[in-house]
């Protein structure tokens, strides 16, 4: 492909959640709005915060766009503090609560051990 040809050059974005930038914008201000707790651990989001602040507020996807969730819908959106959506990552809700609360010693990513019996 060459520029000359009309065809784009430009590579596909990595990030989902910012191929359609105006729509995500869209969606966090309506999350921004809607909510002032953080869904994982239930502390209030200082939304004034900086966006690198551990606690500053961020759009956690409830199915995460891994999994197939969708970032541009509301439902599909709440608020969280940053480190808490970066503990949780892709995991379960339930997980991240425990975890923020201290209640887990099993990893996420632990599979359960078997013994064999020969």
């Amino acid at each position: 492909m060459s520029p000359l040809s009309g065809e784009s050059m430009a590579k596909p974005r990595g990030n989902p959640r910012y191929a359609n930038g105006a729509r995500r914008r869209a969606v966090r201000r309506r999350v921004l709005a809607a909510y002032d707790t953080c869904h994982i651990c239930g502390k209030p989001v200082d939304k004034t915060l900086p966006a690198r602040d551990p606690w500053s507020a961020e759009v956690d996807e409830l199915l995460p766009v891994s999994k197939g969730g969708s970032p541009y819908e509301f439902a599909n959106c709440k608020l969280s503090h940053r480190a808490c959506n970066e503990l949780r990552s892709n995991k379960s809700i339930e997980w991240a609560r425990q975890a923020v609360r201290g209640e887990t010693d099993v990893r996420a990513t632990s599979v359960p051990f078997r013994t064999s019996t020969w």
